[in-house]
């Protein structure tokens, strides 16, 4: 999808990032999350390919994983930031689930 965007800041901390959010249907046909993951934009001139690692949360007990399954409600992020910092990821329990590669054109 282009996306034209423009960003002015005083220094490259937290430099903007695009956060994957990616769905589709189940074996019940529940739309549930199949991966998250993000990477940082590229700021210099050209055609760049990214690579993204993506990942799932996983539950944290046999129960939540038994009563997720028959009811569909998969765990997933709340808020699609967590994705993008590192604070709290420590303690959460994720599961690898593939790659996406992206491609910037930088002018």
């Amino acid at each position: 999808f282009p996306i034209d965007i423009t960003f002015k800041s005083t220094n490259p901390f937290g430099w903007p990032q695009i956060v994957l959010s990616v769905y589709g249907p189940d074996f019940f046909g529940h739309d549930v999350v199949r991966g998250y993951g993000a990477v940082h934009v590229p700021f210099v001139p050209g055609r760049h390919k990214r690579t993204i690692a993506m990942f799932v949360p996983e539950s944290t007990s046999r129960l939540q994983q038994l009563t997720s399954w028959f009811t569909g409600r998969r765990p997933e992020f709340t808020d699609p930031k967590v994705v993008a910092q590192g604070e709290g990821r420590e303690v959460t329990r994720v599961r690898s689930q593939g790659f996406v590669t992206i491609s910037f054109n930088v002018i």
